[in-house]
């Protein structure tokens, strides 16, 4: 990294917060910290301390194969985040050193969703009627539990008079009901996929943006990486044989490139922070471009998305990860990585290769997902870190610190799908 993006880094993480924000956010580190020695966490602190000991040393070797080995594992490790929730749903994640003294969080609706469009992949290329049920039942539960409006509530789940609409996580579940209807052909799914659906394109405003966020994200007006929800837009109007939700669906996806500078960099592209949007938001909004790009058979889309990503790949670094946030100017925004937002360029990259034959996609892909397998837990005697991806790395970087949010484990599986197939079943 350069000293001056270790400078304007530094300089930046002051600026972002005044006093009572640090003081809060340091306070809240100590005492992560200082929980990790109790009894009950000491396996996982000695995850903490070799990941910490690997990012200093830089002692990451990427694992070449076994593939198939990691996608199981961490299709287990999904499975037994449903299991431990009190609903259908599948906890947020494992979080052992949270104040609030439960390691295991509550159900997510929004990645619930779309786990179980993994899981549904999952069990169909490897016939797994254990992922299949799993996903499935993730699936009735979205529906017992959506709001009146057809949309889906925003963060944990909560009692009906708690719940708060949000785009983003009608559009993450819209995409799990559209591939259930597909493996069942359920029309329960569909119909509960047609509420979303409408209220998708009745949330957006006239120059293509959704507008009800919710309150879990800051209150900008445009969220760029909402686009995503376009691709199950799409995918529900080739399911219903309605061309409307497709033509609102590219009216997402041109309003979100409208946001893409000339360098391929997108703006209001993050949860908070804008100006150094996390790779992971990056991911979604790319992922949801090219795929609603492929689908229509716009080749100006793919083509855009090309322009991010050959910029991004250009900054793997030497360990084969990315940064967790990136600047205008694609300079690293972050010291640590986002993990999610590794798999997903990833994931994109696969994809580019299979549409274009072009190596670079390839080699990029697998060099991300390669590093991703080393940072895999596979050998631990506690059930909950094992098959999981953490937010980041290291651990207590400062993207979902010290814990594994499902949705990290999720997008690694797509991943690893792809490169499995890609790679001709290479294990």
């Amino acid at each position: 990294m350069k000293f001056s993006t270790f400078i304007r880094i530094m300089r930046d993480s002051y600026a972002n917060s005044g006093l009572r924000q640090q003081y809060w956010d340091m306070n809240a580190l100590i005492g992560e910290i200082m929980r990790l020695p109790k009894r009950q966490n000491r396996v996982f602190m000695r995850h903490v301390l070799k990941d910490q000991w690997r990012y200093i040393t830089c002692a990451i070797q990427p694992e070449t194969g076994k593939t198939l080995f990691h996608a199981s594992k961490a299709v287990e490790w999904l499975l037994y985040a449903q299991q431990v929730t009190e609903d259908d749903g599948v906890s947020i994640g494992y979080f052992p050193c949270r104040r609030e003294g439960v390691a295991w969080l509550p159900s997510y609706p929004e990645t619930s969703g779309y786990i179980a469009t993994t899981l549904l992949t999952y069990a169909r290329c490897f016939d797994d009627s254990a992922a299949k049920d799993a996903a499935l039942k993730m699936l009735q539960w979205e529906i017992a539990i959506q709001m009146p409006t057809g949309a889906v509530q925003g963060g944990p789940v909560c009692l009906p008079d708690k719940q708060t609409a949000a785009a983003f996580n009608t559009g993450m579940v819209l995409d799990g009901w559209c591939s259930a209807f597909s493996a069942t052909s359920d029309e329960r799914f569909l119909e509960a996929g047609r509420r979303a659906a409408d209220f998708l394109v009745a949330d957006i405003d006239p120059n293509g943006y959704f507008h009800t966020n919710g309150s879990y994200v800051s209150a900008d007006e445009i969220k760029t990486y909402t686009c995503l929800c376009a691709w199950a837009m799409y995918r529900f109007g080739t399911l219903a044989g309605e061309r409307h939700y497709q033509e609102a669906a590219i009216r997402t996806v041109e309003a979100a490139l409208r946001q893409q500078q000339a360098n391929g960099w997108f703006a209001h592209n993050c949860l908070t922070r804008s100006t150094a949007p996390l790779t992971h938001t990056i991911g979604y909004t790319l992922q949801g471009i090219l795929e609603v790009g492929v689908a229509a058979e716009r080749l100006d889309i793919v083509t855009a998305t090309r322009l991010s990503v050959d910029a991004l790949i250009t900054r793997i670094n030497q360990q084969g990860l990315l940064a967790g946030r990136f600047y205008a100017d694609w300079e690293p925004a972050a010291f640590s990585s986002c993990l999610t937002g590794n798999a997903q360029i990833a994931i994109v990259c696969y994809r580019l290769f299979e549409l274009t034959g072009e190596i670079k996609y390839k080699q990029a892909a697998n060099r991300l997902v390669d590093a991703l397998k080393v940072l895999q837990v596979v050998d631990s005697t506690n059930l909950a870190l094992n098959g999981a991806i953490a937010g980041s790395f290291p651990i207590f970087g400062g993207y979902m610190r010290a814990g594994y949010p499902n949705w990290a484990t999720k997008y690694f599986v797509d991943a690893l799908l792809l490169q499995h197939q890609i790679n001709n079943g290479s294990v």
